[in-house]
């Protein structure tokens, strides 16, 4: 598994507008790591330096603890171990069929004729698009272009996969589908990092999560410590997830113990409660 950090990254776009600032960032294998942040903090130019897609201007970006190089060779290295999915699947779909797509980097590695398709076949599987291996990619809808991205993305056997806005524009039933796709393959894994700004996504589904404020991370830990002070939040122009808001205002009322930890979904939330009543 690898083991994938950033060490005081740099960053300016032209015009000098500062995207990163002196970022450190510590990525633990086999974690779901929520980047979370408002439009501008730096989340996506943070994804695209752990891929390798830009280079920046100052600090480094660490491969299991030695930085990482950008010549060729190693960049090809990197980036069959480190995936990045884009917001915009439109942006990385370019071949005929949804096969002919999720075959090319694999085929771009110079693998034997079986071994791409086995590795194809399966990918196809974990995000439950067998049926579309056929379909033209011009042809599916947001949801399952999205699914075919990850899908040509972890054709690659990445260790690390990087996703931007993995659920926007999706309805609740493509959400679902997705984030179970993912689920499955964390349990066999995988790390997953996902950049944000859905703080209920990211008190649901992460393990932990870095709050991102004018390119720096200014808070890091699990989502019930992250995302309950309200100055930190204020700073990073979000809000308090429902959830959580509900959960502490129950706490404060005494309608759930202190000492427990905080339900991450409704279901949780609600049997917590019921059982205070019950115990009461």
């Amino acid at each position: 598994m690898v083991k994938l950090g950033a060490h005081g990254l740099r960053f300016r776009y032209p015009g000098g507008v500062v995207a990163l600032d002196s970022l450190d960032l510590a990525i633990e294998p086999g974690e779901r790591l929520a980047i979370l942040g408002a439009n501008g903090s730096g989340k996506t130019t943070l994804l695209l330096h752990l891929n390798g897609s830009l280079r920046p201007e100052d600090g480094e970006v660490r491969l299991d603890g030695r930085p990482a190089g950008y010549d060729r060779a190693a960049l090809a290295g990197w980036r069959s171990r480190v995936a990045l999915v884009l917001q915009d699947p439109d942006d990385q779909l370019f071949a005929g069929t949804v096969y002919q797509d999720v075959s090319f980097g694999p085929l771009n590695l110079g693998l034997a004729e079986a071994e791409v398709r086995d590795r194809v076949v399966r990918a196809l599987a974990d995000l439950r698009i067998s049926h579309l291996a056929d379909r033209p990619v011009h042809m599916l809808s947001l949801g399952q272009k999205r699914r075919a991205v990850i899908a040509g993305a972890l054709a690659m056997h990445p260790s690390v996969l990087l996703l931007d806005e993995p659920t926007a524009g999706l309805d609740p039933h493509g959400v679902l589908h997705l984030l179970a796709a993912l689920r499955r393959l964390v349990e066999r894994g995988t790390t997953i990092v996902f950049a944000t700004h859905d703080v209920d996504l990211t008190f649901a589904w992460a393990d932990r999560v870095a709050l991102f404020a004018e390119g720096r991370v200014i808070a890091c830990g699990p989502p019930e410590d992250a995302l309950a002070d309200a100055a930190l939040l204020h700073r990073a122009h979000l809000r308090r997830p429902m959830l959580l808001e509900l959960a502490l205002r129950a706490r404060a009322q005494g309608l759930m113990p202190a000492g427990e930890a905080v339900p991450r979904t409704v279901d949780a939330f609600l049997a917590a409660l019921a059982a205070r009543s019950s115990a009461g």
